[in-house]
C-alpha cells in the first residue's frame, strides 16, 4: 500500500527538525493517535521507531493494518500506551504494547502483571512500566500523588513480568512548567535511590523520565526528560 510522497516528505522534514532541537539523552515517542497507519509508515521510513497511542482499540486496529500491509516494518516498531489506563483494558495493553506510561494506582498492577505473564505475543518479555504522577495535584488529571510513588514502585517491582522504568507526567500547561518539571526530576532521582536500595537488580532498569510535548519538550529535556511525546510537531494538527 503506497504512502503519499508529499506526506512522507512532510513527516520526514518535521522529524529531522525535531531531532536538531533534541539533546542526545532524549528519545522521541511519536504520538500517532488519530493518525492513519500510513503516517506511521511515513515516520518509520524516516527512521522513527517509537510510537505512542492513547486509545487501545484505535491502536490495535492500526497495528493490524500495519501487519497486513507492511509486514516487514510492523515487527520493528515499539508501541507505547500513553492514555488513561482503565482496568478493563489491562489485558490488551499487556498483550500488545511494549511500554505503558500511565500506571497510577495499585489495583491495576496485578492485572497487568498476570496478563503479561500469560501473553505469548512478546515471548515472555517484561512490560516496561512508568508511574504517572499528578505533579500539580490537578483534580481532573490522572496520576498518583508524589507521596504514593514509593509504595506503587515497590508493588510493581514485585512482579517479574513488569519492569519499572521510571516516571511520567503531564504538568499543567498554564502553571509554572519549569517548577513542575524540576519537581518531577527530584521525584525521579528519589525513585532511583529507592530502587537502588531496595531492589538492586532493578536499578539499571529505572532510567526513564517521560515528560514534555510539542510546545515544551526543550524545557522538559533541560530537567532530565529522557522520553518526549510529540504528535502535532510531527504529524500536524489533529
Amino acid at each position: 500500500m503506497p504512502v503519499s510522497t508529499d506526506r512522507s516528505t512532510e513527516i520526514a522534514h518535521n522529524l529531522a527538525a525535531l531531532h536538531q532541537r533534541m539533546p542526545r539523552h532524549a528519545a522521541l515517542v511519536a504520538v500517532s493517535k488519530t493518525k492513519p497507519a500510513s503516517d506511521v509508515i511515513a515516520a518509520a521510513s524516516a527512521g522513527q521507531r517509537l510510537f505512542g497511542e492513547n486509545y487501545v482499540q484505535e491502536a490495535l486496529m492500526k497495528q493490524a493494518e500495519l501487519q497486513a500491509n507492511w509486514p516487514e516494518v510492523a515487527p520493528t516498531l515499539e508501541w507505547h500506551f500513553i492514555g488513561p489506563l482503565q482496568s478493563n483494558k489491562c489485558r490488551e495493553i499487556a498483550e500488545h504494547f511494549d511500554w505503558l506510561h500511565t500506571l497510577d494506582r495499585p489495583k491495576l498492577v496485578p492485572l497487568l502483571a498476570n496478563a503479561r505473564s500469560k501473553s505469548d505475543t512478546r515471548l515472555g518479555a517484561r512490560l516496561n512500566v512508568l508511574i504517572q504522577v499528578n505533579i500539580d495535584g490537578e483534580a481532573t488529571k490522572s496520576g498518583c500523588a508524589e507521596a504514593e510513588i514509593s509504595a506503587l514502585a515497590r508493588l510493581i517491582a514485585g512482579f517479574d513480568s513488569l519492569a519499572l522504568r521510571g516516571l511520567m507526567a503531564i504538568p499543567n500547561p498554564n502553571g509554572d512548567l519549569g517548577a513542575s518539571f524540576a519537581a518531577m526530576q527530584r521525584c525521579f532521582h528519589a525513585l532511583q535511590m529507592q530502587m537502588s536500595a531496595e531492589f538492586p537488580s532493578h536499578t539499571a532498569l529505572c532510567d526513564s523520565l517521560s515528560m514534555g510535548m510539542s510546545d515544551d519538550f526543550e524545557l522538559a529535556c533541560a530537567h532530565g526528560a529522557t522520553l518526549i511525546r510529540v504528535g502535532s510537531g510531527i504529524f500536524g494538527a489533529r
